[in-house]
C-alpha cells in the first residue's frame, strides 16, 4: 500500500547543512562532512531550519530507505557536534604483543609469537591513541571510526584455533559511548 511518509530532521544552531541534488555537506564545530546519498524517487529539501525526506506515494522500500538516510543524516549531525568514540582493549595472555601507530597504518607486533607483523588500516579523519591496553579512536565520521576499530579487531582474528584456550587479541570495549 503507497502512502505519504515525510520524516523531519531539525538542524540545530552552529550546524550548517547544503544539499545540492544527491549531495550533503554538513559542517560543524568539529568537522565537516559530505557524503552522497541514493534519492531514487525520493524528494530531499531543506526547508527553514528542517531538513525534509519523503514521497507522497512511498512503498515499503521506499520507507526503508526514508528511515537509513534519516540515520545516516542524524549521525553526521551528532558528529560535528560532539565526536564519536571508540575503545579497545589489547588482550595478550601467551605472548605479549605491541601496537605501533605510524602514518596512517597501525602495527600490531608480536601477536601470538608470529614473526610477522600485522596491520590495520586507520581511514582519513580519525585519531588514534594508544594508552597501556586501551586503545582510543575519535572522529567526528560515525563510520570511519568504526571502520578502523573494525580493521584493528579484523587483523588479530585467530584462525585454525580453538577460540577458548587463545584468547589474544583487540577487542572492542566501548562503541560510541555504549558499553558492549
Amino acid at each position: 500500500m503507497k502512502k505519504e511518509i515525510i520524516q523531519k530532521i531539525e538542524i540545530p544552531e552552529g550546524v550548517e547543512i547544503e544539499i545540492k541534488e544527491n549531495k550533503l555537506k554538513v559542517k560543524g564545530e568539529k568537522g565537516e562532512i559530505e557524503r552522497e546519498f541514493n534519492l531514487r524517487k525520493l524528494d530531499f529539501e531543506k526547508k527553514g531550519n528542517f531538513i525534509m525526506i519523503g514521497n507522497k506515494k512511498a512503498t515499503k522500500k521506499e520507507k526503508k530507505r526514508i528511515n537509513t538516510i534519516t540515520a545516516h543524516i542524524q549521525n553526521m549531525i551528532k558528529g560535528v557536534q560532539n565526536e564519536f568514540e571508540y575503545q579497545l582493549k589489547i588482550c595478550s595472555s601467551h605472548f605479549p604483543m605491541t601496537v605501533e601507530i605510524k602514518d596512517k597504518e597501525a602495527t600490531i607486533k608480536n601477536f601470538l609469537g608470529e614473526k610477522i607483523n600485522r596491520k590495520a588500516k586507520i581511514r582519513d579523519n580519525v585519531r588514534v591513541n594508544i594508552e597501556g591496553e586501551i586503545i582510543k579512536i575519535n572522529s567526528y565520521d560515525k563510520e570511519a571510526a568504526g571502520q578502523t576499530a573494525a580493521n584493528f579487531e579484523k587483523a588479530t582474528r585467530i584462525k585454525n584455533r580453538d577460540r577458548r584456550v587463545f584468547q589474544d587479541g583487540i577487542f572492542l570495549t566501548s562503541k560510541a559511548g555504549r558499553e558492549i
